[in-house]
């Protein structure tokens, strides 16, 4: 931790290199948080130096979790708001978690969908000879648009 004392104002805390190197993120990663609204802006320096509570480190942690688990930033500005907030239940918390399952849920059975045609046109393809005879390359170029057969 850094203190400083700065034309009168003493400004104590993190740099933004050192809440990216404490919570695992980049200092690109904690500006574009910043502009998002996931992460309050800091205490400037007189020098535009920016000086982050000691806090921010679990905070980018939190938001770097949710992101693991396939959270967008929309929902993760939610959820912290939920952890930060002295007061309510899971239910909010449940819910967002439960849209998010439906989700991935439909995602896998799309990349299912996906795999099974794809391997139904690798397996028809003899890997040699001219490339008309090559049904995955027939089937990009096809007119008619690619249905996954699981769709």
């Amino acid at each position: 931790m850094i203190e400083r004392k700065d034309k009168s104002l003493s400004i104590s805390g993190l740099t933004i290199g050192q809440v990216a190197t404490e919570a695992g993120a980049t200092v690109e990663t904690l500006r574009y948080y910043e502009k998002f609204g996931l992460l309050e802006a800091p205490e400037r320096t007189s020098s535009n130096y920016r000086f982050y509570p000691v806090q921010t480190v679990s905070v980018v942690r939190f938001i770097k979790n949710a992101q693991e688990l396939g959270f967008p930033l929309k929902d993760i500005k939610q959820l912290l708001n939920l952890h930060q907030s002295p007061v309510g239940d899971t239910a909010d918390v449940k819910a967002l978690g439960q849209a998010l399952l439906t989700e991935i849920d439909y995602r896998i059975a799309s990349l299912q969908a996906m795999r099974v045609s794809l391997n139904k046109l690798v397996e028809q393809c003899p890997g040699q000879g001219p490339k008309e005879c090559c049904p995955i390359l027939g089937a990009l170029a096809s007119e008619q648009p690619i249905k996954s057969t699981e769709q």
